[in-house]
């Protein structure tokens, strides 16, 4: 059995088949300001008291501070929730975006099952766990009952070898990787990650991997922990390797499809407009010219992501037609970059930093595109009109791409600065 199927397994008592349809006891459940109110509104309906106040998270991070009446009014309504409920574990005041949060506060383990209304909670499978995201209607259930059902996924096995070249990272593997599969050609499955590559990424660079699984249509992303990963969650959680629910997929595990994926020669990948699967080499995209660039997100806004934009700008100036954007993922992280001298490095060189949060990435604030812009992103998403005006372009790429192209006023690759 692989790692999925072991958790699903544990819980309901007895080994899993993929296909079949299981209820499962969860584990943690989380929201954010945009899905609370509507998971709280069908709650309402059918119960009235929360089935356990200590396995709920609630975050404020899509629109914080509120840009409008209306977010204003969503986070009044999951704040009077909060207090009615008496959830323990609230992040209302700026600590940052829910998957960066959940993983730095200690909620994230191995071997749990952890469900968010919100698509990208597939981001905590780096850390061993079954994570996936689910609707609001389906979340309200999960906060009356405690559980859910899943129908098993049968799994992909995604494995990598080889040594990343210096300035490529993790998300230019994900986004190689998506480009090869395709934006549905993992609907529905658990996309496993391994290899010796995956096994010495670090903790930041393995989140990224699985924050973008939902990108090929995933069910969720995972991975075995890493000895890093381990000493991560023991810090976080102040638990000890035996106390952790650490599995491994059998050797003699079944998949559905197996990859391989060689990183020795890879370059900088750049996903194009208008889906995430449109993957080219940045050889093939530099000169294209950009209105704004955008650092951060919960999968490209870490401290190890502003190391890499910072190097890149130390020294340099914003070209003046572009506006170069950065948000750190949380309060910890902004914190760690203004003690490394990375908010002055970006302050000085003429790029706009803001408070944690998800922001442009969703078109939301702090940078919405208008009609004919083109931004290039860290963030996971560039469909049709996901920053702004229908009529806007978004390009994907690492940190370092997206510095460089800030300062070059085009797609640019770093090593030409």
């Amino acid at each position: 059995m692989n790692i999925s199927e072991k958790i699903l397994s544990q819980k309901i008592g007895r080994e899993v088949i993929p296909g079949e349809i299981i209820e499962v006891d969860v584990d943690l459940a989380m929201s954010h300001d945009g899905t609370s109110p509507p998971a709280i509104k069908t709650f309402e309906k059918i119960s009235d008291k929360v089935w356990d106040n200590e396995k709920i998270v609630i975050v404020f991070d899509h629109n914080v501070p509120a840009n409008t009446i209306g977010s204003a009014e969503f986070q009044k309504v999951a704040r009077n929730f909060i207090k009615t409920q008496g959830i323990k574990n609230h992040y209302t005041h700026g600590e940052g975006i829910c998957h960066q949060v959940l993983p730095e506060k200690g909620h994230v383990e191995p071997g749990k099952i952890i469900v968010g209304a919100d698509s990208h909670t597939c981001t905590y499978g780096a850390f061993g766990a079954f994570s996936t995201g689910m609707g609001a209607t389906d979340l309200a259930m999960v906060y009356a009952t405690g559980k859910t059902w899943f129908m098993v996924p049968e799994s992909f096995k995604i494995e990598v070898e080889g040594k990343l070249n210096p300035g490529i990272t993790s998300k230019d593997l994900i986004l190689n990787i998506i480009g090869e599969i395709g934006i549905a050609g993992a609907t529905y499955k658990t996309a496993e990650f391994c290899g010796e590559t995956i096994d010495n990424l670090d903790v930041e660079s393995r989140m990224t991997m699985t924050n973008m699984a939902i990108e090929m249509g995933a069910k969720n992303g995972i991975m075995e922990p890493n000895q890093s990963t381990i000493e991560y969650v023991c810090e976080r959680t102040g638990k000890t390797k035996d106390q952790l629910n650490i599995l491994k997929s059998d050797a003699d595990s079944i998949y559905e499809k197996e990859f391989l994926f060689n990183v020795d020669d890879m370059e900088a990948q750049i996903a194009c407009p208008n889906d995430v699967d449109n993957v080219k080499p940045l050889s093939q995209v530099a000169g294209t010219h950009i209105d704004q660039g955008f650092i951060g997100s919960c999968t490209n806004g870490r401290l190890s992501d502003l190391a890499q934009a910072a190097a890149v700008l130390e020294g340099k100036q914003v070209h003046d037609d572009v506006r170069l954007i950065i948000i750190p993922a949380s309060k910890e992280i902004y914190q760690k970059a203004m003690d490394l001298g990375y908010i002055k490095t970006f302050l000085d060189a003429g790029a706009m930093v803001s408070n944690p949060g998800c922001g442009p990435c969703l078109g939301g604030h702090m940078g919405v595109l208008s009609e004919g812009e083109t931004s290039i992103s860290s963030t996971n998403r560039n469909f049709k009109g996901r920053m702004g005006d229908p009529n806007s372009s978004v390009y994907l790429a690492n940190a370092g791409v997206v510095a460089a192209s800030g300062v070059s006023g085009f797609i640019e690759n770093p090593d030409n600065l």
